[in-house]
């Protein structure tokens, strides 16, 4: 723990002159935009409310006033200007992480826990720098566009990205958002928070010990490779519909994928169909609001992006969510639950199965508590199950190595401060998040589960990050 404190203060020094550097009154794009506060729009970061589902849903419109001469800067980073033509905003993450014990059972702590070159656990790690154009283009269109830098692989790449085409109807009896996405990861488009892209924990190490097993949407395996085209409406503000289909990103769409690896490319065969349905309430005058729903995306993926002719592997992703939040000033709390049942089809049998099928089970869960909008605790838990496989979930040396079987279980607890170094009240940038990982179940086993003598326990982490916004 000392150790844990001294990376700690190191951080906040070394922040603390970047951030002195930088303009102290540099704000995220959206809050420039709208002038509003960010937890009007979210719960806490990157969690919701029913204004920011609204807001992204009509394509990120809405604007300060702004007189019809004024004039509007290129770029800024100041809140007191005019929203700025281009709407940039910035990201930084630095981590610290300790394993439990990363050396039991002939791990190998660079190869498994590092990037090749170093170890990672332990030490401080800027592990993400994103740039980011967010905010309204034109009228009815707007755009979500993300650039990723990762120190710890020295590498960047696209992100999350999407551009919308929104509008509205209102009439008498009948009300509808309703609009167009293209985008490059499915289930980004997501306004509740509970489909894996944009899913609790929002934010975690880059030095992790995770699990074989995972699905097509909760692993993000088609994120940043594919592009899709989804058309969406909430009707009444009750009834929530999303339809569209995910196809390889290439060819002029290639700009979806930009930056990503050729060893890392993930291709699909054709379209694969998507879908998102659910029921919302908001009551208690927009207080507290419920949501349930259905998700899915069916997918056949080439064994070898390269090599077409090896054929494909089909992954049938159905998925069932649930959200609520009350939300005050003084007091926020929410919860929420997702289930994803994939079904695998191995006619190219790229991960070497035993079986011609399997299934996967991923859930997790959460409940979040903050006091006035800048003190919150978190508490939730991953599991995944699914079918024994031979070859898939062998036992053997290293993190990676099982008992045959896929079961894994995790207990999370996060506590969350924000604040700012400028003594704002409305607009806090920062964030620190102390995040720990509690492993019960590890593929398969919770003692010896690799057959070389590593415990589930032995994959616990304890880490501390830093999380700003510009």
């Amino acid at each position: 723990m000392r150790a844990i404190r001294s990376l700690l203060f190191g951080m906040l020094a070394a922040l603390a002159c970047l951030l002195q550097v930088t303009e102290a009154q540099a704000v995220p794009s959206f809050a420039r935009q709208t002038g509003m506060d960010c937890t009007t729009c979210h719960m806490s970061w990157l969690e919701l409310t029913n204004v920011g589902r609204r807001f992204k849903l009509g394509g990120y419109q809405l604007t300060k006033a702004i007189a019809p001469d004024a004039e509007r800067p290129l770029v800024t980073t100041r809140f007191d200007e005019n929203p700025p033509i281009l709407p940039l905003a910035y990201m930084l993450q630095f981590s610290s992480t300790r394993i439990g014990n990363p050396t039991a059972g002939n791990t190998d702590p660079v190869a498994d826990f590092g990037n090749g070159t170093k170890r990672l656990d332990n030490t401080i790690a800027m592990q993400q720098f994103s740039v980011f154009l967010n905010g309204k283009l034109a009228d009815h269109v707007g755009c979500f566009c993300q650039w990723t830098y990762d120190d710890t692989v020295r590498h960047s790449q696209i992100d999350n990205a999407e551009i919308r085409i929104a509008d509205d109807y209102s009439g008498d009896s009948f009300k509808a958002l309703y609009g167009v996405t293209i985008n490059n990861s499915p289930g980004m488009s997501d306004i509740y928070n509970t489909t894996p892209v944009w899913g609790w924990p929002y934010i975690g190490p880059v030095v992790s010990a995770a699990p074989t097993a995972s699905t097509v949407l909760s692993s993000a395996g088609l994120g940043q490779q594919s592009v899709g085209v989804t058309a969406y409406a909430l009707l009444n503000q009750t009834f929530y519909l999303e339809l569209g289909g995910y196809k390889t990103a290439d060819g002029a769409l290639s700009v979806f994928r930009a930056g990503v690896p050729k060893a890392d490319r993930v291709e699909i065969e054709g379209t694969a169909p998507y879908y998102r349905l659910a029921l919302q309430q908001d009551w208690d005058k927009g207080h507290q609001s419920a949501e349930i729903g259905v998700f899915g995306l069916t997918s056949k993926i080439y064994a070898d992006a390269t090599d077409h002719s090896l054929g494909t592997d089909k992954y049938r992703d159905t998925g069932v969510d649930a959200q609520y939040q009350y939300i005050t000033d003084a007091h926020r709390f929410s919860a929420m639950y997702r289930y994803i049942r994939e079904h695998q089809d191995y006619s190219a049998n790229a991960l070497g199965a035993a079986n011609s099928s399997n299934t996967v089970n991923e859930q997790t869960g959460k409940i979040s508590y903050y006091y006035n909008k800048w003190y919150g605790v978190s508490l939730g838990f991953q599991k995944y199950t699914g079918s024994g496989d031979s070859n898939l979930y062998a036992a053997g040396d290293g993190v990676g190595g099982g008992s045959g079987r896929p079961d894994s279980t995790a207990r999370i607890l996060e506590l969350n401060y924000l604040f700012s170094f400028t003594g704002e009240e409305t607009f806090r940038r920062n964030r620190i998040v102390v995040q720990y990982t509690d492993w019960s179940k590890f593929n398969g086993g919770t003692t010896n589960y690799n057959g070389s003598g590593r415990n589930a326990k032995d994959n616990n982490m304890l880490s501390i990050l830093w999380w700003s916004l510009y």
